[in-house]
């Protein structure tokens, strides 16, 4: 009985490796303009959802904020986590920087089973956190702590949430699993990504999020003039 339980486990886990391979393999051939769009929608359909979308005041305030679409995570005892998207700092004279690609890679241990695609946000408060994600690998949770963000146009009780945490996330799911545990998911610059968008070999993702190499991209363009209108700006 025992061994019996144990090839069911490993067969468990066969299948949740190979599904997740599946995800990952066609995120890693997507076109980043593609990327670009989607993050996009994202963005707008979860601004759409009825005093559930993020507050003006916060991302007016906020140093950064990274838009992750379809994030994919499956489980069969062994789970794990991966998705692709975009990353933009705030300047408050300059408006929102060009996207710098980044992937998100995790794994967790627990019972646990299904299959789940979810589009996430993260809004970073301080230059802190996205500066060692510039220079490396950074786990959320470890390297900064993630709170559920604040939603609505409240901004008194907005901002007192606000003070409480560094990375303020906020996520639309689909599938078997109720929610999405980004403790332990791991944020790294897709270099090879960011070289293909602006043609550009080596190019790094301070040279992008520091305005030394910047893309006329419509689709850039669409996505900076949505975060500033759901900012209440006006450039």
């Amino acid at each position: 009985m025992r061994m019996k339980g144990i090839a069911l486990v490993a067969a468990g886990l066969l299948v949740t490796l190979a599904t997740l391979m599946a995800a990952v393999s066609p995120a890693r051939a997507e076109d980043p303009e593609r990327k670009l769009t989607d993050a996009t929608y994202v963005l707008k359909d979860i601004q759409g959802i009825p005093e559930k979308g993020l507050p003006p005041a916060l991302l007016s305030d906020a140093y950064g904020i990274a838009i992750i679409p379809g994030v994919i995570k499956v489980g069969f005892i062994l789970g794990g986590r991966y998705g692709t998207g975009v990353l933009l700092v705030h300047d408050h004279d300059k408006g929102w920087s060009s996207p710098s690609f980044i992937s998100l890679a995790g794994g967790s241990v627990g019972w646990q089973i299904g299959a789940q695609s979810t589009d996430v946000i993260l809004v970073f408060k301080t230059r802190k956190s996205v500066d060692n994600i510039r220079k490396g690998k950074f786990t959320l949770g470890a390297d900064a702590a993630v709170a559920a963000g604040p939603v609505g146009r409240d901004t008194s009780a907005s901002t007192d949430i606000q003070l409480k945490a560094e990375i303020y996330s906020y996520s639309r799911s689909r599938g078997l699993f109720a929610g999405i545990a980004l403790d332990g998911a791991v944020i790294s610059i897709d270099d090879d990504a960011n070289a293909q968008f602006y043609g550009k070999k080596g190019v790094s993702a301070t040279e992008i999020l520091d305005g030394s190499v910047s893309s006329a991209s419509p689709e850039v363009k669409k996505l900076q003039d949505l975060l500033n209108r759901y900012a209440n700006r006006d450039n």
